[in-house]
């Protein structure tokens, strides 16, 4: 996982399998980067990701929430096609932006 911060935006680049063995650290990072950072708006870009479970979803969430603890808008961008079907399926379209 890489960060960029840039013009008041977070932008997390997600890499490789997000299972409940690897959401952990990705989390606590992407927290960390938050708490320093305080952007106006967090970007999960999930383009380098080739496999996810349900834990992308929670994730998202938990990010989101974080995020608006800050005032901090969340969008979400590259997402497979499945991916995002199920995303949006659990009902992450109401609290964040796909991109």
């Amino acid at each position: 996982m890489e960060t960029k911060f840039e013009d008041r935006v977070l932008t997390v680049y997600l890499t490789g399998e997000i299972d409940h063995h690897t959401a952990r650290p990705i989390r606590e990072a992407a927290d960390r980067a938050l708490a320093q950072k305080r952007p106006d708006e967090l970007v999960l870009d999930f383009s380098g990701v080739t496999f996810m479970d349900s834990s992308g979803v929670g994730l998202v969430m938990g990010r989101c929430k974080a995020a608006r603890t800050l005032s901090c808008r969340t969008a979400v961008c590259g997402l497979r096609a499945r991916d995002r079907r199920i995303m949006e399926l659990s009902g992450l379209a109401a609290l964040v932006e796909f991109r």
